[in-house]
């Protein structure tokens, strides 16, 4: 079963160090995303799994919530305790996170 967090939880994982990986496509990424996000775009999180750490709950957003929940369904059949973000980086935004441009995470 999919578990899914609320920002205030999300933003309390985020401000401890939190795991992220979006998993919106790259041109989504790009123009803005939670800082130290990583980009595991959804067409490749099946070949990715084996990389995600499997000692620390690994958060999952996308835009809107909806992607994040089947790639945190994937994730945590792969024996990986994800949680989806409901709202997404939307949601994100809206409630007054930053967002970082660009390429890479930061």
């Amino acid at each position: 079963m999919v578990r899914e967090v609320d920002m205030r939880t999300f933003a309390a994982a985020h401000r401890d160090g939190a795991i992220v990986v979006d998993v919106r496509e790259p041109y989504e990424y790009v123009t803005g995303h939670v800082p130290g996000a990583e980009a595991v775009p959804m067409r490749a999180v099946h070949t990715r799994l084996g990389d995600l750490p499997r000692n620390r709950p690994i958060y999952v957003i996308c835009a809107s919530g909806n992607r994040s929940l089947t790639a945190a369904s994937w994730m945590a059949s792969a024996g990986i305790e994800a949680y989806s973000v409901a709202g997404g980086t939307g949601a994100w935004a809206s409630a007054g996170g930053p967002l970082v441009t660009g390429a890479t995470r930061s």
